[in-house]
């Protein structure tokens, strides 16, 4: 098999889709936010939002790349277990949640502020927004061997560009002071920002954006193991670096902005008025510029990337029928509201996102514990116990009596309890694995 491998140029290319895929609405609104709530301490609570929103995006893109996709690894739980998990993490950050977000938060942001008072809450604007943002979206994602083309080298550059002018005028003339922080910025600014990065959703898309990455790669030629490995890191490793450059960015936006705007509701609300702070009328078209285009690259890349798994589970049901579905999906669902699909988005969340981080470290640790299903089994279980109940909590269920009993669990206030449980059944699986025979049986591992 020829080892064919990509120029610097076009690796860079990929590493700029894949920045772009990653950086939506979300990425844009919660950095400012937390800045703004964390002041003095927004260094500490960033660092804990990059662990959250960049490293283990990173690990996750890495992870596809050694190992295949989302359903090959958690299949090793059992087969059934990777259908599911997939289909639930799919849909997740796909036409339940993750897909309709970016249509709303590209209107709420984006183009509100040009409209009237009586035709921004007007429910036949957001419909006609919505019905052009994912026909656009649709049309972008029928060619996925194209995106590459589309996202790395057009829009992206086009959004860093955007969010430089913004990040640079906030740096030259900045709007104030940093401000003591508030809430659980002031005792707990590591963890608060840990969890926060959860709401970026990445480490999920991760999982569902390595098929994209892959598949594009693989287009440009490269069908060595080792040699689509390698650009894939490199392209990983180049998106990390841009969402944290901007990421610090906007938190000290957020940070510095206190001053000046005085606290406001959400990072959009403070990127809104900041950008109107230093470019007067102007900034609001600058706004909506960063806003459009990055929930748009992130929206074309979700709907890609759920039809290519869709269509791998139904080979029948052609790839642009399921575009077109997840597409119209999404816009019904987009219509529901900002506010609704955040809270109906969170406590999912909360019980999903533990177990794919826990995937991910597993999947690098695979041939040290020869692969054993139960060690993934041992993990997975008490981590979606804990998660659950942690997602019931955020969804505002009366959980007192369980949420009592498991205060013993080192960082279960913290939001993280679920830590300790999962390394502890790791270890307790690996044991039993061995002591009921499956160390007796034949243990796939990885090249």
């Amino acid at each position: 098999m020829e080892n064919k491998t990509l120029a610097p140029k076009q690796i860079f290319a990929v590493g700029l889709m894949l920045f772009a895929l990653f950086f939506g609405a979300g990425n844009m609104i919660f950095p400012p936010f937390l800045g703004q709530a964390a002041g003095t301490n927004v260094w500490t609570a960033i660092i804990g939002f990059l662990i959250t929103g960049v490293g283990l995006p990173l690990l996750g893109i890495i992870a596809i790349a050694k190992n295949g996709d989302l359903q090959t690894i958690a299949s090793r739980v059992h087969p059934l277990y990777g259908i599911i998990f997939s289909i639930i993490m799919y849909l997740a950050i796909g036409p339940f949640f993750g897909i309709p977000r970016t249509g709303t938060v590209a209107y709420e942001i984006g183009i509100t502020p040009f409209l009237s008072e009586t035709a921004s809450k007007s429910a036949f604007s957001l419909l006609a927004y919505t019905f052009v943002f994912f026909g656009i979206t649709a049309w972008l994602s029928l060619n996925p061997s194209k995106l590459v083309n589309r996202i790395g080298n057009i829009f992206t550059p086009a959004l860093l560009i955007i969010l430089a002018v913004l990040v640079i005028k906030s740096i030259i003339t900045p709007m104030g002071e940093l401000k003591a922080p508030m809430g659980a910025y002031a005792e707990q600014p590591f963890f608060k920002g840990f969890i926060e990065g959860y709401l970026t959703m990445d480490t999920i898309a991760a999982l569902v954006f390595g098929i994209i990455v892959i598949g594009s790669i693989q287009g440009m030629g490269v069908k060595n193991k080792q040699s689509l490995m390698k650009i894939c890191i490199t392209a990983g490793l180049i998106a990390a670096a841009g969402l944290a450059a901007v990421y610090l960015s906007l938190a000290y936006i957020g940070a510095s902005s206190m001053e000046a705007l005085g606290k406001l509701d959400n990072g959009g609300a403070i990127l809104s008025a900041a950008s109107y702070y230093l470019f007067g009328s102007a900034g609001a078209v600058i706004l909506a510029l960063a806003i459009t285009v990055a929930c748009l690259t992130t929206s074309v890349g979700l709907v890609s990337a759920c039809a290519q798994y869709f269509h791998k589970l139904l080979p029948k049901v052609p790839y642009k029928t399921i575009v077109i579905i997840i597409s119209l999906f999404s816009m019904v669902v987009s219509n529901i509201g900002l506010t609704q699909l955040i809270q109906l988005s969170l406590p999912i969340l909360i019980i999903i996102y533990p177990l794919a981080i826990v995937l991910i470290l597993l999947s690098f640790m695979h041939n040290a514990f020869k692969g054993y299903s139960g060690v993934y089994i041992g993990a997975l279980i008490p981590t979606g116990l804990i998660s659950f109940v942690d997602g019931l909590k955020t969804a505002g269920m009366d959980v007192s009596s369980i949420t009592d009993s498991l205060q013993f669990l080192p960082f279960f206030n913290e939001g993280i309890g679920w830590i300790v449980p999962a390394i502890a059944g790791a270890v307790i699986g690996y044991f039993l694995a061995m002591a009921f025979g499956e160390a007796k049986k034949p243990i796939p591992v990885n090249d």
